[in-house]
């Protein structure tokens, strides 16, 4: 799992502060105190301290736990928050009930900078984890929609051709058209290689292979890939592609002479959210990938999703994701210029239970 172990290693190069709002669930709380144990993040955990606590097995090393009702931060957040929603008719009261709910509380935090990204979803649904980062985060400078995918990790004996690839969107846009579908695909190139430090090799699937088939649906398709080469004339994408000519070296070869990625790429792009959740449904359950997600493309901050059925390993990968995700911490970045007691200072800091939010 050599791609999973560079996500990791980064991570750990640069633990950042990843608040998860299901604190007090068992799977979420051991994943944080794995993360604590590997040096990979600075969890922040919410809930009611006693049951995020009990969650722990009372220890709490190395975790912050913040109790959204009992806040110091909340009247500045219900007071961010009333600023932010006032136009869409939220008042200050609304915006106080509304910093009580975990999910939008951690959003917040991370708006704030309070957090550098958030992780939820194992008890919430899509939905609700969705539109809470989506409503107080918001949209990257010059995003045009939130998008998902999935990392497909293959590392099993029995996989032919291993590695790390990106399926996109799995969980979110249900039927993009022409213009979201190239958005998907510049984003997901991107945040492929941000993962992996490779370069993207784009493959936009469909039922057809080079015109072998013609339908408004593969019209759809090959439109997505020249709005995509115009916006950005250096990424590599092909389409309209079969899934096996796109996988499959011999394949493609055959299907798509020429090609440039000929049974080489690792980011695909399926047409529609039908397609797309099956299809990394069936690479897990069937094919035994590992897959991890859905990762949220789009947004201002980083702010992620778990299914509700993960596991402790699900919950930990995606906070190691969610750290890289979040780059380098700015403030590991800046040159030494502490003095000898100042040193030992941080390193009283660093051996206390809790971390402190700035």
């Amino acid at each position: 799992m050599l791609a999973l172990d560079r996500i990791i290693d980064a991570a750990r190069a640069s633990p950042r502060r990843i608040v998860l709002p299901e604190g007090a669930d068992p799977r979420v709380a051991a994943a944080a105190r794995r993360a604590v144990c590997e040096g990979i993040a600075r969890p922040i955990l919410l809930g009611s301290p006693p049951e995020v606590l009990a969650a722990l097995d009372g220890d709490a090393r190395g975790i912050l736990i913040e109790d959204p009702a009992a806040s110091v931060h909340g009247a500045a957040y219900a007071g961010e928050l009333h600023a932010l929603r006032r136009a869409k008719g939220m008042d200050l009261a609304a915006a106080h009930r509304r910093m009580l709910e975990p999910l939008a509380f951690a959003a917040m935090m991370v708006r704030m900078g309070d957090a550098d990204g958030t992780v939820g979803g194992a008890v919430a649904t899509t939905a609700e984890t969705v539109r809470a980062a989506l409503q107080i985060i918001g949209l990257a400078p010059g995003a045009k929609l939130v998008s998902s995918f999935f990392l497909m990790i293959l590392c099993e004996e029995y996989h032919a051709q291993k590695g790390a690839y990106v399926f996109a969107d799995c969980g979110l846009v249900i039927d993009p058209d022409a213009a979201e579908l190239a958005d998907i695909a510049i984003a997901s190139a991107r945040s492929y290689t941000a993962m992996t430090g490779e370069r993207a090799k784009v493959a936009m699937l469909s039922f057809s292979t080079a015109g072998s088939a013609r339908h408004e649906r593969v019209d759809k398709v090959v439109e997505a890939v020249r709005i995509a080469r115009a916006l950005e004339p250096s990424l590599i994408i092909e389409g309209e592609l079969q899934f096996d000519a796109a996988f499959v070296a011999a394949v493609g070869a055959a299907k798509a002479p020429g090609s440039a990625i000929c049974g080489d790429a690792n980011v695909f792009v399926f047409p529609n959210l039908d397609a797309a959740n099956i299809g990394y449904k069936i690479a897990q359950r069937m094919g035994g990938a590992k897959a991890i997600g859905p990762v949220l493309q789009g947004l201002a901050r980083p702010a992620n999703d778990l299914s509700r059925g993960c596991s402790e390993d699900d919950v930990f990968h995606m906070i190691a994701l969610t750290c890289a995700q979040a780059g380098p911490d700015p403030e590991r970045l800046r040159p030494p210029a502490l003095t000898p007691e100042g040193r030992h200072h941080l390193r009283r800091i660093n051996e206390t239970i809790y971390f402190t939010i700035k």
